[in-house]
């Protein structure tokens, strides 16, 4: 997978829709693929998938530096997501469950959101300016509790500005039933696009 490459909202030509995904799965065309490709066959606007796995993204390192100035000092690629998370209207969490969890990775991705953290403490009030939807794609084979990862992920969303957040969709039976074939997930991913279309 390429990184993405971000593109300002400034310079584009229109303001469409933009949704941002954050995709927690390291098979590129495992079942959280499946889900998520449907989701974008039904998503209109620009669409920006971020991989935990696979960009260049490194967990928070607790220097703290973010406490005083309110921006993150590690020069990688979720400089850019800063970025998107501010003009952004939609924002996607998509992961398998590990040990009823998202997958570290992505916690790793999200821990970087500790800059708004201290920015909320300091500035009392919420750095990002612009509120989203959001909504939570997990998938499993049948061990794990998907409520304790949907949690997880409803916060990461809050930290994020997601005020309206679509409830769990989960495929948590992948080990006899493919996410892609799972016909009752799937309209509930049609639900979610036509959520997040919603004047």
């Amino acid at each position: 997978m390429q990184a993405f490459e971000y593109q300002p909202t400034s310079h584009r030509k229109e303001h469409p829709m933009q949704t941002l995904i954050l995709n927690g799965s390291p098979r590129k065309n495992g079942d959280t693929a499946a889900l998520l490709s449907h989701l974008q066959k039904h998503l209109q606007g620009e669409i920006i998938e971020i991989s935990a796995y696979y960009d260049n993204i490194s967990p928070c390192i607790d220097c703290r530096r973010c406490k005083e100035s309110g921006i993150c000092v590690i020069p990688d690629q979720m400089q850019d997501v800063y970025k998107i998370i501010e003009t952004c209207d939609n924002i996607i969490i998509a992961s398998p469950i590990y040990f009823s969890e998202l997958t570290g990775r992505l916690l790793d991705t999200a821990s970087r959101l500790q800059t708004y953290y201290y920015g909320m403490q300091k500035n009392h009030g919420h750095p990002v300016k612009k509120p989203k939807r959001g909504g939570v794609l997990l998938v499993g084979g049948g061990e794990g509790d998907p409520e304790i990862a949907y949690a997880t992920a409803v916060r990461i969303l809050h930290y994020m500005k997601a005020k309206e957040i679509y409830p769990l969709i989960c495929s948590h039976r992948t080990d006899e039933i493919p996410a892609a074939e799972d016909g009752a997930v799937l309209a509930q991913i049609r639900e979610l696009a036509a959520f997040l279309h919603r004047d």
